[in-house]
């Protein structure tokens, strides 16, 4: 194990700006279909946690702050959840000691005769909501979550480190997710609308709790870990969607724009610093990573697709693996080195694409950014992402090349289908009655509402 210079404690520090299934990945070590974070209502649907959601994270799974309890540590979590918004499935029932946060995304605000604004919890209560207690101006996008978040996640190193008690902190702020918001210090800073004030802000935000480690003398016994669940999201408008640089599409797609996101490692005396590692990564490794450097072993019940990622951190080595692409039940694609094989390809629906909605702006390619589910697996689409990372030019079938790679894709592909065993669906299922109407802690703040009656039905994904 990997222990500091005093010997007493290796904090892990994730930072870290998720949607639900990736959030289900980097806490389990486990793929969406394995740990049940997808649906099964309509063929490879992008499904996620609105407050409406009956399902949450299976009680089957082991998170990552329940194995390393085993070695002492103090687990928080600041920001968003979004694993399941129900009692049960909320982070102090999953192994978590603290949080601050919320259990959805912040939408609203709502009137509340149909549908409550989100909670925000403090421990196992709620404190206030988003849009009254917590604000956010519709308007003009200024909140001061973000500073709210940055302080808890600052007091929580600051606790742990005087008690010298191991400490994970899981810091997820949301702010750059439609409707993006801001600081007043920061609002109207940036070249980049509101999406890019919100970015200034997370990048200020991580540099204070970087610099509070350094300040703490604690830097060196830390190991940071900075990404994303998705790119940027590219349909919400030119104030508050971000940029994907040369990767195709965004958000809610299984192209490079959708699936691949920034990753920095920090570690002084451990990570030589301005090093680039070009080993292939997710973040399911993040599971197994961390459980490495708190000298754990990952469950051995069952199958743990995250890697342990310490071989290429500390002597950039390169470990050859491959890279699932799901949407909902659907693997779409697999990464191999640097060719990427689509099995099926599609962006959203022509239904949807007509009133608006568009998760590729400006970068329409024929027979790659498909409006329908195109099947390709009796002949994948396949990419080399060194020579076209913007997927515009898949390889010739008829080139040694394709054939070549084709052969090897194929065995991966065939071994992983052949062990795969899907968990059991947990976002199938919706109901108006299981919304935020009265959770725990509303009763002290007079702010419980009474729910509609139960009347489940199949949740609609739409894309």
């Amino acid at each position: 194990t990997r222990t500091t210079d005093l010997g007493w404690f290796t904090p892990l520090t994730c930072l870290s700006f998720l949607y639900s299934p990736a959030r289900a990945a980097l806490l389990t070590g486990r793929l969406p279909i394995r740990n049940g974070f997808y649906t099964t209502n309509a063929h490879a649907r992008n499904a996620y946690t609105p407050q409406e959601i009956v399902g949450g994270i299976s009680k089957e799974e082991i998170l990552l702050p329940e194995i390393l309890k085993k070695r002492g540590y103090v687990s928080k979590i600041v920001g968003k959840w979004h694993l399941g918004h129900r009692e049960q499935y909320l982070p102090l029932e999953r192994g978590f000691d603290q949080w601050f946060g919320s259990p959805n995304c912040h939408f609203g605000p709502y009137n509340t005769s149909y549908r409550p604004n989100i909670p925000v919890y403090n421990n196992s209560e709620m404190i206030g909501r988003y849009y009254e207690e917590f604000e956010i101006d519709e308007r003009t996008g200024e909140s001061n979550l973000t500073q709210i978040y940055l302080q808890e996640g600052l007091d929580f190193i600051f606790q742990q480190t005087l008690a010298r008690q191991p400490f994970f902190l899981y810091w997820a702020p949301d702010a750059t997710h439609a409707p993006v918001y801001a600081s007043k210090h920061f609002l109207g800073k940036s070249q980049r609308g509101r999406y890019g004030d919100a970015v200034m802000e997370l990048d200020y935000s991580v540099g204070q709790i970087l610099a509070w480690l350094v300040t703490l003398g604690i830097d060196k016994n830390t190991f940071v870990f900075f990404t994303s669940d998705n790119g940027a999201a590219l349909m919400s408008g030119p104030k508050q969607s971000g940029s994907n640089g040369p990767f195709l599409c965004g958000k809610e797609t299984t192209f490079e724009g959708g699936m691949r996101e920034p990753a920095i490692a920090w570690w002084p005396g451990h990570i030589p610093a301005g090093t680039v590692s070009y080993q292939l990564g997710s973040v399911m490794d993040l599971f197994t990573t961390s459980l490495t450097l708190a000298g754990l072993a990952a469950p051995f019940d069952r199958v743990i697709d995250g890697l342990d990622l310490t071989p290429s951190l500390f002597n950039n080595s390169m470990t050859d693996r491959p890279i699932f692409y799901y949407r909902g039940n659907q693997m779409m694609a697999v990464r191999v080195g640097p060719y990427k094989a689509h099995y099926w390809t599609w962006s959203n629906s022509w239904e949807e694409f007509n009133k608006g909605i568009n998760f590729c702006p400006g970068q329409e390619v024929t027979g790659v950014t498909t409006h329908t589910q195109q099947e390709h697996t009796m002949q994948p689409l396949i990419i080399h992402l060194g020579r076209d990372p913007g997927e515009k030019y898949p390889i010739s079938v008829l080139s040694k090349e394709y054939q070549t790679v084709l052969s090897r894709v194929t065995l991966i592909v065939e071994e992983h289908q052949k062990t795969l065993v899907p968990g059991q669906p947990q976002l199938n299922m919706c109901d108006l009655a299981v919304m935020n109407w009265a959770p725990p802690g509303c009763e002290r703040l007079g702010k419980c509402l009474k729910p509609p009656q139960s009347q489940p039905w199949k949740c609609d994904w739409p894309h």
